[in-house]
């Protein structure tokens, strides 16, 4: 009894996983052929949607952006460098030699 409720239950999760799948694979049809079939189109009207890419209208914003970049960047540096260099200057193993 047990196991023909799990074959059901795994039925039914692969029929809903299908109709959703059919669904996102409309919708991203549907996306694209209203973006003019355009991939690079649909993923900047994506970012901008959600608030990831924002209109710079000045050469202040657009600096200031930059800046913004730069200083993650140099974080980013800040963290691995000392990591990278405990691995550069690891001390070799000893290795025994044979006669």
């Amino acid at each position: 009894m047990a196991a023909n409720t799990s074959k059901t239950a795994g039925r039914i999760l692969l029929a809903a996983g299908s109709i959703m799948c059919l669904w996102v694979g409309a919708a991203f049809i549907s996306a694209l052929s209203s973006s003019g079939w355009s991939v690079g189109e649909l993923a900047g009207q994506y970012m901008t949607a959600i608030g990831m890419v924002k209109p710079l209208h000045t050469l202040v914003d657009y600096y200031t952006h930059i800046k913004g970049i730069e200083y993650l960047i140099c974080v980013a540096f800040f963290v691995v460098f000392p990591v990278f260099f405990k691995y550069v200057n690891k001390a070799p193993a000893k290795v025994p030699a044979k006669n």
